[in-house]
């Protein structure tokens, strides 16, 4: 069954229109703070689009992503009481108790591991509001993790350039349901642990 390369064109169209930096901003700060889908799906195609721009995509997604984090963190610290049914409810509670856990015991660390890896940041961004956590390592944690991270991105198929898109494109199926499942993996393993 073919099911990433058709997205994959269709976020390499829309990483075309002329919105596409404004879409980039609000996909990274939403991601950041309650949205499920990763900036990497839209940063990547644009920057193949216009690899030129690679600093200033990366440098919209790392400002817009940290101010994410930071309604995320506004949103644990203000308002955790309205969310907190509807998180107990949803499959992220488990993953938010193991976050607060975390929190407490790693501060700075796990807000840099959570905002340059694939978990599931706006977790951590919340959690880290319920636990009160020091608000300028917050911010530094997540400058650092996120900038770092949407470089990264855009600095490879930056050095990379046609020959990375072309290699995805014959790859994006393998590549998709490999995401697809170590994403699972990592999730069963933080289950495991917490």
């Amino acid at each position: 069954m073919r099911l990433f390369e058709p997205l994959y064109d269709r976020v390499l169209e829309w990483s075309r229109h002329r919105h596409a930096e404004r879409y980039l901003a609000g996909l990274s700060f939403a991601e950041a703070s309650f949205f499920p889908i990763p900036v990497d799906v839209m940063l990547a195609p644009m920057c193949l689009a216009d690899r030129d721009k690679w600093v200033r995509l990366a440098i919209i997604s790392t400002i817009a992503s940290v101010l994410g984090g930071l309604a995320g963190y506004a949103i644990g610290y203000g308002m955790f009481e309205v969310i907190e049914p509807w998180l107990r409810d949803s499959h992220y509670w488990e993953k938010y108790l193991t976050s607060r856990r975390w929190l407490d015991t790693y501060g700075f660390w796990i807000v840099f591991v959570a905002g340059f890896s694939p978990l599931p940041y706006k977790i951590f961004t919340i959690a880290a509001g319920v636990a009160v956590i020091n608000l300028p390592i917050f911010f530094l944690a997540s400058l650092i993790s996120r900038g770092a991270r949407y470089f990264l991105v855009t600095g490879l198929i930056r050095l990379a350039g046609e020959r990375f898109e072309t290699s995805l494109r014959q790859h994006i199926e393998r590549v998709g349901w490999a995401t697809v499942v170590v994403t699972a993996i990592g999730i069963g393993w933080m289950m495991m642990r917490g």
